[in-house]
């Protein structure tokens, strides 16, 4: 079945699938014993807090600490599942003996946020719960923001102190085999879903240990998805499913945040299964549907500095692990040189993520970055490789309303000189701004036809001209 065709059947449900979400969050939000309306409040305004509220808040976090030094004198080597029935009797059984807790308690309360900080990740468990959330971050123990549909909120949860978040830092770090201290301040990691964490310490953070948590779907979006939001139209997702299918080189480029990881996600479910494919990354994130996968993950210095692997020497080695594709997560540094040399001798079809405000400019740290791997090449032979190299540049930015959209997708057609030359292929259209503050625009081909196209016929990959352009229906 065509791609268009399950795009046409799956359009179909998306009602339901978007009312199905909808009931999802309260759903979620019971399992985590919470009411995730609560958690949000306006951002900027702080609240005064009145003696009799800051007492009732001391008394709330002695009970805790009373619980828990319980549970580490009775429990301390009992499993997780054991211990969490018997909270709620733990917590009856101190109130009784400690009138100052009679009356004044949410016993609840008090019995959900140690669940929590035994099951999951603490006061944030709500959010990394709630599937409207994007991304958590907690700057310090006082102040935690967080993206809720496109737009960053602060919330009313608060951790006890700097030792509380340091003991949610490790919680995570820890299993990976990565560290946090002093002498490493810095540290990059995952979650158990794949969500990326990134976490700085004091000295280094002045307001306290500070997490970025961004997260993922626990299932991985598909193309459908995207032009359901809007990301992408439904030309576009033929126009890439078929150069992917091509084997073209494909680079992806855009700012922070802008959803690029996704994009890359997307366009390596459209290899065929049949392929070998390697993925390289500084954390694994990338989640993809074939079975022929090796995921490769780079390694930080141990506390001497040493046995560090580096993105570089995976994308070296990967090239002895006779793969049919290569992904990389993201191109930072001298690796640019070692990729685009694998894709001029043979590893066709390679994707990978990096960071730039357009396509030109991609172009241009692409040569800055061949130039951090020390080799001493006239600029004119770094161009030729990136030429020869990238077939497609797709361009990826977070509009000011919060959505993310391909905003160009380009061809990288060759040399004129000594000057690289590109043509937009379809591109976004910005038409101005609704009541609600949402971007109105639109996602339209440029009316030319990519020097590719014989590329794609002779691959059996049939794109109808007119998906190059432009008519009334486009944006509709």
């Amino acid at each position: 079945m065509s791609l268009l065709n399950r795009i046409q059947e799956r359009t179909q449900q998306s009602d339901q699938v978007s009312e199905a979400g909808s009931e999802l969050n309260p759903q979620i939000a019971a399992q985590a014993k919470i009411d995730i309306r609560a958690v949000f409040r306006e951002p900027n305004k702080k609240e005064a807090v009145s003696p009799e509220v800051q007492r009732k808040q001391d008394k709330h976090q002695d009970l805790k600490n009373m619980i828990h030094k319980q549970i580490l004198q009775e429990f301390k080597d009992a499993p997780v599942e054991e211990i969490i029935p018997r909270l709620d009797g733990m917590a009856i059984e101190i109130m009784k003996e400690d009138e100052q807790f009679r009356g004044s308690i949410d016993r609840k309360k008090v019995v959900d946020e140690l669940t929590n900080d035994l099951t999951g990740f603490g006061p944030i468990n709500p959010l990394l719960m709630d599937e409207d959330v994007s991304e958590v971050m907690v700057n310090g123990p006082d102040q935690v923001y967080c993206e809720r549909k496109g737009k960053i909120q602060m919330t009313s949860i608060k951790f006890r102190d700097d030792e509380h978040v340091m003991s949610i830092i490790e919680k995570i770090v820890a299993p990976l085999g990565r560290r946090i201290d002093e002498s490493s301040p810095m540290v990059d990691a995952r979650l158990p879903d794949g969500s990326r964490v990134n976490a700085i310490i004091p000295p280094l953070a002045l307001n306290g240990p500070t997490i970025t948590i961004r997260k993922f779907s626990k299932d991985p979006f598909q193309i459908e998805d995207l032009i359901n939001f809007g990301t992408v139209s439904e030309e576009m997702a033929i126009f890439m499913d078929a150069c992917v299918k091509a084997r073209l080189n494909i680079f992806v480029s855009g700012g922070t945040g802008s959803g690029k990881t996704t994009t890359l996600n997307v366009l390596s479910n459209f290899i065929p299964h049949d392929e070998r494919i390697i993925t390289i990354e500084d954390a694994a994130e990338l989640q993809l549907g074939q079975n022929h996968v090796v995921s490769l993950e780079s390694r930080p210095p141990n506390i001497e500095g040493k046995g560090s692997i580096t993105i570089r020497d995976l994308v070296r080695n990967s090239l002895r692990m006779r793969p049919d594709r290569v992904v990389i997560g993201e191109v930072r540094g001298a690796e640019a040189l070692d990729m685009l040399q694998a894709m001029n001798t043979g590893h066709d079809g390679s994707l990978a993520t990096g960071h730039s405000n357009s396509a030109r400019d991609m172009i241009a740290r692409l040569e800055t970055m061949v130039l951090l791997a020390g080799v001493d090449l006239p600029v004119k032979a770094i161009r030729e490789q990136i030429a020869g190299a990238i077939d497609v540049i797709i361009q990826q930015s977070r509009l000011k309303d919060g959505s993310r959209k391909i905003t160009s997708i380009t061809e990288v057609q060759g040399m004129e000189g000594d000057v690289i030359v590109l043509q937009d292929v379809f591109t976004y259209k910005q038409q101005g701004v609704n009541e609600d503050g949402k971007i109105i625009g639109r996602l339209v081909p440029t009316g030319v036809r990519p020097k590719f196209y014989e590329r794609l016929e002779v691959s059996g990959i049939h794109i109808p001209a007119n998906v190059f352009i432009e008519s009334e229906e486009w944006g509709a």
